[in-house]
Order: structure tokens, then sequence, then C-alpha cells
């Protein structure tokens, strides 16, 4: 126990660039959904994704088989086998699907206060989507980064990450199984849905602002892309670069045209505008 606070500094230490994640979901998720809600999300999606890969490494479930090398674990804090950075990760992946999600979905639509008179539209009031359209985008979104990161985590011995693990046998994606991609939908799923679950004993949320630091939330999936195809460049690896750039492209323009979209007015008449 007392070697936990030396093993998270040097989680802290070893793994900078995913703290720094950790700490831009925080500021974006809790302007976007509020602290409570962040909290609870994060916390869900961590512990859905620790007993999947507690689960992967021992059973093959959902992931399919894989292996950790605890290279480090006189360094940094692991958990029965799993690397506390690890896990961690996939909380900050799904928030910020989650949030691209609900900034796509919304896509502009117009927002009623209740009241008559002109409704601000745009990209920055956005209604809350169904919450199985929600669902489903969030877990494709969260499933279509990891399509980018796992290839390049796995080339780990090749840049700063060092070797962190292995599949027994190559997969057919760039060394991936493809089984691990529908791991990832099944965790975003659960956590998703557990999430959900949970938020229904909250006062409704029916419309987010994507405004100040709240952009960061899905601001910060691009955030990881750029961060894993900039390694990827860096490792020459051309192919699964030109991959992860097509693969992510159709998001991308996706969330320029909901940006560039012209801002209107929805305008309700008013009772006395009104003829018989």
């Amino acid at each position: 126990m007392a070697e936990i606070p030396r093993l998270l500094l040097g989680s802290l230490l070893l793994r900078p660039y995913v703290f720094a994640f950790l700490l831009l979901h925080l500021l974006g998720a809790s302007a976007l959904l509020g602290w409570r809600r962040t909290g609870a999300f994060t916390l869900i999606t961590w512990g859905v994704a620790f007993a999947a890969e507690h689960s992967s490494i021992r059973t093959g479930i959902p992931f399919g088989w894989y292996y950790y090398i605890p290279a480090t674990a006189t360094r940094e804090l692991w958990i029965a086998g799993v690397p506390f950075f690890d896990s961690l990760s996939f909380a900050f992946l799904l928030v910020a699907s989650y949030g691209l999600a609900w900034f796509l979905l919304a896509g502009g639509r117009p927002v009623s206060d209740g009241s008559s008179g002109p409704v601000a539209s745009g990209w920055g009031v956005a209604p809350r989507p169904r919450r199985m359209r929600h669902l489903a985008l969030a877990s494709l979104l969260f499933v279509l980064v990891d399509v980018v990161i796992d290839p390049v985590a796995l080339r780990g011995d090749r840049w700063f990450l060092g070797q962190l693990y292995g599949y027994p046998e190559p997969g057919i994606y760039f060394g991936v199984p493809l089984a691990n991609f529908l791991g990832w939908g099944v965790v975003g799923g659960t956590a998703t849905a557990l999430y959900h679950a949970w938020e229904r004993r909250l006062p409704p949320a029916s419309v987010a602002r994507f405004e100040g630091r709240a952009v960061l939330c899905p601001a910060l999936y691009f955030l990881v892309l750029a961060f894993n195809l900039a390694i990827t460049f860096a490792l020459g690896e051309w192919r699964l670069l030109l991959c992860g750039v097509l693969l992510t492209l159709p998001v991308f323009l996706w969330t320029i045209a909901v940006l560039v979209r012209p801002r209107a007015l929805a305008w309700r008449p008013r009772p006395e505008e009104i003829r018989a």
C-alpha cells in the first residue's frame, strides 16, 4: 500500500502525455456535462475497461488474446497485471467520443427555450440526441480512435511508449486482430449504457453548450488522433498513416461541416401574430 504513491508518481513521469490528456478531459467534460456526470462517466468507463482488460489477458474475452510485458511494473502502477494508465485512457477516449457524437448528431439544429420569439441555432448550443443514436455513434467513434491508436502502440518499442504488450499471433490490421476492435465496441457500448442508466436519476440534461472550455471535450478526440498520427509519421509507417488518415477523414469533414454551418434564428410566432 505504501508503494502506491511512488508508483502513481512513476506513472505520471513515464506517461506525462496520458495525464495531460486526462487533464484536458476533466476540464472539457466538466464544462460540458458537469463534474458529477464527468466523474461518474469516468469511473464507470475505467471500471468496465479494467474488467475487460483483466479478463482478456486471462480468457481472451472481449479483446481476444494478448499479453502485457511488465517491464515497467516496478516503476509505475499496475493493478492485477494491467497498467493503470492504460485502462485510465479508455475513460477520456470514450467521454471525448461521447462529446463529439453529441456535437455531430445535434448538427446545428434549432434549440427551443420554451418562449416565443427567436431561438438560437448553431453549433454552440446542441440539443441532446436520442440515447440509442448517441450510444451507437459514441461507440463507433471510440472504436475508430483505437484503429489509429493500437497499431502505433503495438510499435511502442520504436518510440517513447516502450514495448507494452503483444499478441500471440499477429492480427490482420497492421498486427492488431479484429477481435481487439470488437472488444473496444463492447467496452464503449457497455460503459455508455451503464452511464445512461446511472444518469436517469439526475435532472435531464436536454441541451449542451459547446462553448468556452466545453469545446475541449470533443476537441480532445482530434488531439489524440493528431498525436498518434504524428507518431505514425515519425515512425515512417506510411501505409498505416494513409489508412489512419482515410479512416478518420469522414469524421473530420463532418465536424467541419457542422462548424461552418451558418448560424440562424428559428422564429416562433407570438400569439398576437397568429391569424385565424
